[in-house]
């Protein structure tokens, strides 16, 4: 499957952007319900748009992104997390997961988080912005600790790791350099990262039975990027870690606007301190 690239994304968060200020400047019918949507579309496109952008950036050496892989393997074992391996080797000791597999992992995360922000948009206005911000912050997260490049599993066959996206199909990079994202940057994982967005944002903010459901599609996510031998643990653990910090800074400033906004006097009403002025002043 072929993603937008950035130039296509920042074209289209251009176009959004247009559209939301004519919409803004001439008010025709229905620009209270199709401004927000140009609005928030221009901002998941700019943030699509950087995040592809980040492939081209001088990260380092790629014999040095390998060194911290078996830096980090070590970490793992200290850390008592079972090893990746142990999860390949079961999917390719029963050769029927091996498609469904490395599918989940090419073509489903970005779909699910497009699906899940229209749904959010539509059905819980309200909790947009929130999960909007953790998303942004999430990434944000992401690209800049790529900066230190860790390479995934499948670089090191030495270990007995297999890239199974190469062996099942579909493989999303190819050549090192092309593909959709920088090969030797798994730390941390996107894919996980945006399925607990996902997955997370659904559960709080619908009461429905089903939202358990919606739950599997982090765990399935975190499994499948271990299996194919495209991410580490720890990439994932570190990707959900960084939501729950966006969020909770989300959280935490929202709450210190709402306290000083409760303690300004409206607009055209005198504090009881401004009321007591004149008096204090007479004494």
């Amino acid at each position: 499957m072929r993603w937008a690239t950035w130039d296509e994304a920042a074209i289209a968060a251009a176009l959004s952007a247009t559209l939301w200020l004519v919409l803004g400047r001439f008010r025709p019918r229905g620009a209270h319900l199709l401004r927000p949507a140009a609005y928030e579309f221009t901002l998941i496109a700019a943030l699509y748009s950087v995040w592809q952008l980040a492939k081209f950036l001088p990260f380092g050496d790629n014999a040095e992104a390998v060194q911290r892989a078996r830096h980090l393997v070590v970490v793992e074992h200290d850390l008592r997390l079972p090893t990746e391996l142990s999860l390949q080797d079961f999917v390719l000791h029963h050769d029927w997961l091996g498609k469904p597999t490395t599918l989940y992992y090419a073509i489903l995360h970005v779909p699910a988080l497009i699906a899940f922000l229209v749904w959010l948009f539509v059905r819980h206005r309200d909790q947009f912005s929130h999960w909007r911000n953790g998303l942004a912050m999430l990434t944000a997260g992401c690209l800049t600790i790529r900066w230190f490049r860790i390479a995934p599993p499948r670089y090191l066959t030495d270990l007995g790791y297999q890239d199974l996206s190469e062996r099942f199909g579909p493989s999303v990079y190819g050549k090192v350099g092309t593909g959709i994202s920088d090969q030797f940057t798994a730390m941390p994982s996107i894919h996980v990262g945006w399925a607990a967005v996902v997955s997370f944002g659904i559960f709080a903010t619908t009461r429905s039975r089903w939202r358990w459901f919606f739950l599997l599609h982090v765990i399935l996510t975190a499994l499948v990027v271990s299996a194919t031998g495209h991410h580490w643990w720890l990439d994932g653990i570190v990707a959900i870690a960084l939501l729950w910090a966006g969020l909770s800074l989300d959280t935490a400033v929202r709450r210190l606007t709402a306290r000083r906004g409760a303690k300004s006097p409206e607009p055209g009403k005198r504090s009881r301190v401004a009321d007591a002025e004149p008096e204090y002043a007479e004494r």
